[in-house]
């Protein structure tokens, strides 16, 4: 009877929800030489969908210029469906925030470089990212904000 009360963390289902590739300046921006500026800008969001299961997705937004050409413009959700059972809520935050995210993040990964390939350039690795880190931010900003402004 004590398993009824274990933790359960599965995964679901990972999935790309939504891809976008731009390459507004094609054929022309192939043969330029110089190196481009790369933008890349992300975002996390997780909710609950139902009794025990959750949707935790990552967008992200990668723009390569050279100079005032845009090269490519790349929009990527990647998403996951997780079951989770079991967890104190004062720990869900965490499990959502720094968790599910560490999950998706390699397939996130994977879509981008893989669509910037099939588009002609160079392979692009998105940098590792400490969802840890993230998340100590976020809620440290938060009890900033909810701190009695003394003067």
């Amino acid at each position: 009877m004590s398993d009824a009360q274990q933790p359960v963390f599965n995964i679901e289902k990972l999935f790309v929800k939504d891809l976008s590739l731009e390459v507004p300046n094609a054929p022309a921006i192939y043969l330029e030489r110089e190196a481009p500026q790369i933008d890349v800008n992300m975002s996390t969001e997780s909710r609950a969908l139902g009794e025990d299961l959750y949707h935790t997705s990552i967008t992200v937004t990668v723009t390569s210029k050279i100079g005032d050409k845009v090269m490519f413009l790349v929009e990527c959700t990647q998403a996951g469906i997780f079951r989770i059972q079991n967890v104190p809520q004062d720990q869900m935050a965490m499990v959502l925030s720094i968790g599910c995210p560490n999950i998706v993040f390699p397939y996130l990964r994977e879509s981008v470089s893989d669509v910037i390939i099939r588009a002609g350039f160079p392979p692009l690795l998105l940098n590792p990212v400490n969802f840890e880190a993230l998340f100590l931010q976020q809620q440290q900003a938060q009890q900033q904000q909810a701190a009695p402004q003394t003067h």
